[in-house]
């Protein structure tokens, strides 16, 4: 997570790292979740079918993914987080790694700004990630 001395003390300049691999069923697992049930998300035949290499990941599950590393590095607080905002641009897809990475920008009124990107092997899923979370 980040390489801060401890939790939730960031600091300009401190990296944030997370990976995760999404399991084949995580997209089903998260429609029921996020109420979501675009058959491109649930049936791979009809992923197949509409030009997709398969089903894909939810954008907001990508997502979440920036929020859970931004949240670790702040000490686990979800309350922490104050704002994200992202810019979705490639595919997610279910059994291959993501990694989300990103650096402290500056800290201001104990909030930190941090930008991140999520990204798939060589596909960016997430660019221009900007967070803003309270520091202790």
């Amino acid at each position: 997570m980040s390489e801060s001395a401890t939790p939730g003390a960031l600091a300009a300049g401190d990296s944030i790292a997370l990976s995760v691999t999404p399991d084949r069923y995580v997209t089903v697992r998260y429609a029921g979740a996020s109420g979501d049930f675009n058959p491109i998300h649930i049936d791979e035949q009809f992923a197949l079918e509409v030009g997709l290499p398969g089903r894909i990941l939810h954008g907001l599950w990508s997502m979440a993914q920036v929020a859970r590393a931004v949240g670790a590095a702040a000490g686990d607080d979800p309350a922490a987080l104050k704002s994200l905002s992202v810019q979705f641009r490639g595919m997610g897809v279910m059994e291959q790694e993501m990694t989300v990475s990103g650096s402290v920008s500056g800290v201001e009124g104990g909030v930190a700004s941090v930008k991140l990107e999520a990204t798939q092997g060589t596909t960016k899923v997430i660019k221009g990630a900007v967070a803003e979370v309270r520091v202790g």
